[in-house]
Formats: C-alpha cells, structure tokens, sequence
C-alpha cells in the first residue's frame, strides 16, 4: 500500500506500476465522502459517498480501514474490494492516508508491503499543489498542515520513497514491488 501527503506524487507512482511496470497488479479504488474533483469519476478513482453514507458503511463493518481525514472528509478501503482482488489473483494496490496504512499492516503483517512516498521539501509539495489548480489557497494550507504532520509518520513504513525526480521514484517504486512480490 502507498500513503503521502496529498502532491507528493504517490497516484502518479501507482498509475505508473500498474500501466508501464509490468507488475501484477490491481488497484483497490478507495471510498471517500469528499466531492469528486475535476474528471473523477464513482467506482474508478474512488467511490464517492455522502458522509451519512459513508457512516452508515462504517456501521455496517464495511470497511477494513477507514479514517476521518479532514473534518467529515471520511476515506477507507471497502472489504469488498480486497475480496475482488484477491478473487482475480492480482496483487492488492492501495492509496491509503497514513493512519490506515499503518492500521492495515498492523492487521496483515509481512503480508503487505507499506511504502510512504516523501516530497522533497514542503516548498516543492506547496507548488505541486499550487499546479493542479484544484483546490483553494485555505484548502492547500490545510493540506500543507496535514502533510507536515503525515511526514511525522514516514519512519514507521517498511519503505520510504523520496519524490524529488519522479522517474527516479517511479523506478525505485517498482524495484520495491517486485523484491517485496518475490
């Protein structure tokens, strides 16, 4: 599973092992109660549900992880998923925020691989941020906060890849994979 501060690279990391890596890989689509930005669309990059609904998932034991991320922002990884996944005899690949990634491998131990994807400063992640042109200026401060503090769990991943290049870290990111999938 991968986990990063929202702009330090990590979709695009996990977009590059599963289409040019040659890995066997499928991706766990996430829920969130966050709205859709730009052209995301439900079931493909995450599965997107109100906050009543995502509760009432949480209620019901829906889900394997989830957290409470930004104030009534849930994200979490459905269990249906996993089971889809390991159905198909793919390797499981996770975007999880920094508390569910260490929640999951505290439940799975050896059997997943958890790998924190560091910017190289928070000067370059505010710029990346700054580019998408997604969010508001409160919002990236928010975000800027938030990964300040997520970074204060990087030590706590089996791996820890650094950003600053991205097909440095594209490369580093697959060496990863294919060691840990043997």
């Amino acid at each position: 599973m991968f986990s990063a501060p929202s702009g330090a690279g990590k979709s695009t990391i996990i977009k590059y092992l599963m289409e040019q890596a040659g890995l066997p890989l499928e991706f766990s689509v996430s829920a969130t109660s966050r709205p859709p930005r730009g052209n995301e669309r439900d079931g493909v990059e995450y599965y997107f549900m109100t906050s009543d609904e995502f509760r009432n998932r949480i209620n019901a034991g829906d889900f394997v992880e989830y957290e409470m991320v930004y104030k009534d922002r849930y994200y979490g990884t459905l269990k249906s998923e996993l089971h889809r996944i390991a159905a198909s005899g793919k390797a499981t690949v996770m975007d999880v925020d920094v508390k569910g990634a260490l929640n999951i491998k505290r439940q799975y131990g050896d059997n997943a691989l958890a790998v924190f994807v560091m910017p190289p400063d928070i000067a370059t992640l505010r710029s990346r941020l700054e580019k998408r042109g997604t969010d508001s200026a409160e919002t990236i401060d928010e975000r800027v906060r938030k990964a300040e503090y997520e970074m204060s769990f990087a030590s706590r991943f089996d791996k820890i890849i650094v950003n600053a290049d991205l097909h440095v870290a594209e490369q580093h990111a697959a060496e990863v994979v294919r060691e840990f999938l043997g």
